[in-house]
């Protein structure tokens, strides 16, 4: 099977079994999904082809998960990226909002004292911040806590940003936003 370079890169638009944007993946896992019955194709690539032997294929853009499957049964995947949804991308202790770059992790009891990488136990804080606290608590080091860290049982909607124009197949069913 061949395929052009520009199709080798060709995003797919999941959507789950109530038609609502799920997650950007790629067609290869798009084409392996739909020949083992997961999934159903929605909407084909208008100029993309896939080439097969002595026949072409129409690239999949659009695709349905066909299995229903509860939402608030997924875990939600501990992560950095997860961490900062859950807070805001806002440090825990200055309350000021950061790009990504300029936050980091803070164990609110120190891993010198036993604390551990968890949910619970977790923050985001700014450079500044964290290097301000130390190896410390927040009460030892001064500083307060907007809220206290936990296990989240859901996390907002993260806005995707796409190189170049949504495809045209998408608008029908994009927001611009994909659920967790």
């Amino acid at each position: 099977m061949s395929i052009s370079m520009s199709a080798a890169t060709q995003p797919v638009l999941f959507l789950d079994a109530e038609w609502r944007p799920l997650r950007i993946d790629s067609w290869q896992d798009a084409i392996a999904d739909f020949f083992l019955g997961k999934v159903e194709v929605v909407e084909y690539s208008r100029d993309r082809m896939i080439a097969g032997v002595g026949r072409s294929f129409p690239l999949p853009s659009v695709v349905r998960v066909v299995r229903r499957f509860k939402r608030d049964r997924i875990r939600i995947r501990f992560s950095r990226l997860n961490i900062y949804a859950r807070d805001g991308f806002t440090c825990q202790y200055c309350a000021v909002r950061f790009p990504t770059e300029d936050l980091t992790f803070d164990h609110v009891l120190p891993r010198s004292c036993g604390g551990r990488t968890t949910w619970e136990n977790i923050v985001t804080s700014c450079i500044r911040c964290n290097s301000a606290k130390g190896a410390r608590t927040p009460e030892v080091a001064g500083m307060k806590l907007q809220r206290r860290p936990r296990r989240p049982t859901f996390l907002p909607s993260v806005t995707v940003r796409l190189g170049g124009a949504v495809p045209q197949e998408w608008r029908p069913y994009w927001s611009g936003e994909l659920q967790p």
